[in-house]
């Protein structure tokens, strides 16, 4: 059973770090791109993509609006991606969710880990 399971999140004031992990279960890790989406609060809010890393770690990229202040990294001989976010901002509020696409074609979703950044 493929599986995604978030951690990391928490509160934090502006100018401060969070580590978010990713653990992926039930299929080959090192196989699949990872990517970090964010939920804002509010209604009707859509998932904004943030950042993504291949297969093996030699491609990142990064949304305008986390690049030089987030970095994506992964692990496959544990099956796990990270996101270290340096510098958060009261906007980076949000539910973050790591994602695959499954076989190149199924949209995988873990459950999402809050993070809430006060000024």
């Amino acid at each position: 059973q493929v599986q995604l399971v978030e951690s990391g999140g928490g509160a934090m004031q502006s100018g401060g770090s969070l580590r978010l992990s990713c653990a992926g279960s039930g299929f080959d890790f090192s196989a699949q791109a990872v990517r970090w989406y964010r939920r804002a609060p509010g209604i009707g809010k859509e998932r904004e993509w943030v950042a993504g890393i291949n297969n093996i770690g030699a491609r990142k990229d990064y949304s305008d609006s986390v690049k030089g202040r987030f970095t994506v990294s992964r692990d496959n001989f544990r099956n796990v991606a990270y996101l270290q976010m340096n510098d958060l901002r009261p906007d980076d509020t949000g539910i973050y969710y790591c994602n695959i696409l499954y076989l190149g074609r199924d949209n995988r979703w873990g459950q999402g880990t809050q993070v809430t950044v006060s000024s």
